[in-house]
């Protein structure tokens, strides 16, 4: 009685060698390599393709597009923005310049000197010191308008706040114009912004002023900025895929 333990044919050896070279000739022309490392546990050719698969989320991602359609459907200057950011700025002047005072104050009773007398005395330096602290007091009032209406506007940081500087102009000529109109009839319009008297400048009084007009206006436009950054950030963060 015999067993019969494999085939024993060599043409049929033959076919299934055959067989086997073709089928990984067919793998080899599809691209598909084999991983020289098959212990590492990664797919080469899945990182690959998940990598351009990433490439092109990022370039075709529809959260761009819809950014765009925003900013062109909401951006542009916004009035009302830009009105509440001057209204802060406004504030922020008056509580800035409060505190200033109140500072100056404590300052001449802690050394038992009178701040007035002093600046009668050096009336330069009274000067420079008095304008220094009042750039500062602007860029810090109209850095905090501008922020407000960038951040309310959500596009165009810029824009925003260059209208918050135009709001505060415009409130000043306004003012000024009602000012010559009714004289000092109204005494509560000398609490908003006034354009000084032309007839009582002097050269450095044109300069302090030029110098108010453009760190008011620079510090629009960085807190404009800083306010449209927020929202980039938000968008930003939206086109990160969650695990």
């Amino acid at each position: 009685m015999s067993t019969n333990a494999g085939p024993t044919d060599p043409d049929e050896g033959r076919r299934h060698l055959g067989k086997h070279d073709a089928d990984r000739d067919r793998l080899g022309d599809h691209g598909i390599d084999r991983d020289p490392h098959p212990d590492s546990g990664a797919d080469p050719v899945d990182e690959r393709d998940r990598d351009r698969l990433g490439e092109r989320r990022a370039i075709n991602d529809p959260r761009d597009h819809l950014v765009e359609r925003e900013r062109e459907a909401f951006g542009g200057v916004k009035i009302g923005s830009a009105f509440f950011g001057w209204l802060t700025a406004v504030g922020t002047t008056v509580l800035l310049t409060a505190l200033a005072g109140a500072v100056s104050a404590l300052v001449g009773g802690a050394t038992n000197s009178n701040v007035a007398e002093q600046a009668l005395q050096d009336p330069q330096s009274a000067g420079i010191i008095g304008g220094i602290v009042l750039a500062v007091i602007l860029f810090i009032a109209y850095y905090c308008g501008g922020y407000v209406a960038g951040r309310m506007a959500r596009f165009n940081g810029v824009r925003q706040g260059v209208a918050v500087w135009v709001w505060a102009v415009v409130i000043a000529i306004v003012v000024a114009v009602i000012g010559v109109i009714t004289g000092s009839q109204l005494g509560v319009m000398s609490s908003f912004p006034q354009i000084p008297d032309l007839g009582n400048l002097t050269t450095p009084g044109i300069i302090a002023a030029l110098v108010a007009l453009v760190v008011t206006l620079v510090a629009a436009i960085l807190g404009g900025l800083a306010g449209m950054r927020f929202h980039r950030r938000v968008d930003r963060a939206s086109l990160i895929d969650t695990p």
